[in-house]
């Protein structure tokens, strides 16, 4: 999952959350699938923060032209 862009990372992130939805899901396995929704949600917001900083960077550029 590391090399995933952002949507994909939440795509992931919405199985896993679909996941934890059945009914028949057991102890470990809805914990397996938290863990995974949690760790794409996070490496999202840090594409997410990336992609910021490097607009911001960019607004900054343009200013100083």
């Amino acid at each position: 999952m590391k090399n995933k862009d952002f949507e994909e990372k939440i795509e992931h992130a919405k199985k896993m959350i679909d996941s934890l939805m059945d009914p028949n899901i057991t102890l470990a396995n809805s914990v397996k699938m938290y863990k995974e929704g949690i760790k794409a949600l996070k490496e999202a917001q840090e594409l997410l923060e990336k992609a910021k900083l490097e607009i911001e960077e960019i607004e900054k550029e343009q200013k100083l032209e």
